[in-house]
């Protein structure tokens, strides 16, 4: 099947393939060292793999310094954490700090009140061991009404903009469940980032991602990625392999690599991994040797992807 003809197919299905090439706006200043991508509009440039905090929690502290150290010299500049992360924030304050300068770090609250929004930004900034916030994110919209919280009369809004006013936060984002409630925040404000599962199931099998994405490079946002390397739900009755994931991650080698770069060919900035510690290194080492996706490698993963049940519908 010609490229053409398969681009014009998707979109006639509603599932349109990027046209941001895999290795557009992609420096790489070293070999064995993570490229790095312009974030948006902002003109910061991310490791196109961040480092998501759950890795470091419930671990002893020598080795969340120890992984959050190989990370830096991997070349990540890009930390993500969120208080609903067990103790991650307590583990990676300390093992943060000395990088701290050099590094672009992004916190969430999942609270939709201006007062539990502020109180748990401070309690975040405290454990961190930082002074600002690269990025502050909404956490987990998953819903209008939760949008309209966020938004309406003492919602976490105000926080949010007092806090950039008062140079707390740098730039200001979300991360989304839901693509109705992504499009619906994206209209209320210009936020700098989004935060989304970009993920080939979802995609193909749920029409997950095409509109949200569509959306925000319109509005010149930074795109971030969630579940790049997911595979699919746990079945009922079943749990998680995996303590740190609550679906379940790609075991397939070959689909991992072929998963993440579809993922980064959506013109994705930077995208976080499971937080397993296996899935991190192996993201890293998809990044550190990315190329382009072939003609045949898209109907790859697109096939891979039928009959699978995904995480996320639109």
């Amino acid at each position: 099947m010609k490229r053409r003809t398969f681009v014009r197919k998707t979109i006639q299905t509603g599932i349109a393939i990027s046209a941001v090439p895999l290795l557009d706006n992609c420096t790489k200043e070293t070999t064995g060292i993570l490229p790095k991508r312009t974030l948006g509009n902002t003109g910061e440039k991310l490791s196109i793999i961040g480092f998501g905090g759950i890795i470091v929690s419930n671990i002893e502290q020598a080795e969340a310094s120890n992984r959050v150290a190989r990370a830096i010299d991997q070349g990540c500049n890009y930390f993500d954490v969120a208080p609903t992360y067990g103790n991650a924030e307590e583990m990676l304050g300390p093992a943060f700090e000395p990088y701290r300068k050099d590094c672009f770090l992004a916190c969430k609250t999942q609270k939709r009140d201006a007062a539990g929004a502020e109180e748990e930004l401070h309690a975040s900034l405290e454990k961190l061991k930082t002074d600002y916030f690269d990025l502050y994110q909404l956490h987990a919209v998953s819903s209008v009404e939760q949008v309209e919280q966020a938004f309406g009369p003492g919602g976490a809004m105000e926080t949010f903009l007092k806090a950039k006013q008062d140079g707390v936060v740098r730039y200001l984002g979300f991360s989304a469940h839901s693509q109705e409630a992504a499009l619906l925040a994206m209209e209320k404000y210009d936020f700098d980032t989004i935060l989304i599962p970009v993920n080939f199931v979802c995609w193909f099998q749920g029409n997950f991602g095409p509109a949200a994405l569509a959306k925000a490079k319109e509005k010149g946002m930074g795109i971030l990625a969630l579940k790049g390397l997911a595979h699919t739900s746990v079945p009922e009755g079943q749990s998680s392999p995996y303590e740190k994931t609550w679906y379940i991650p790609i075991e397939d080698e070959t689909i991992s690599d072929l998963a993440l770069k579809w993922t980064f060919s959506q013109g994705v900035t930077a995208a976080i991994p499971p937080g397993e510690y296996k899935f991190w290194d192996r993201a890293v080492g998809i990044a550190q040797n990315i190329t382009e996706l072939t003609e045949e490698q898209i109907t790859q993963i697109e096939k891979a992807s039928e009959g699978v049940v995904p995480l996320f519908n639109a």
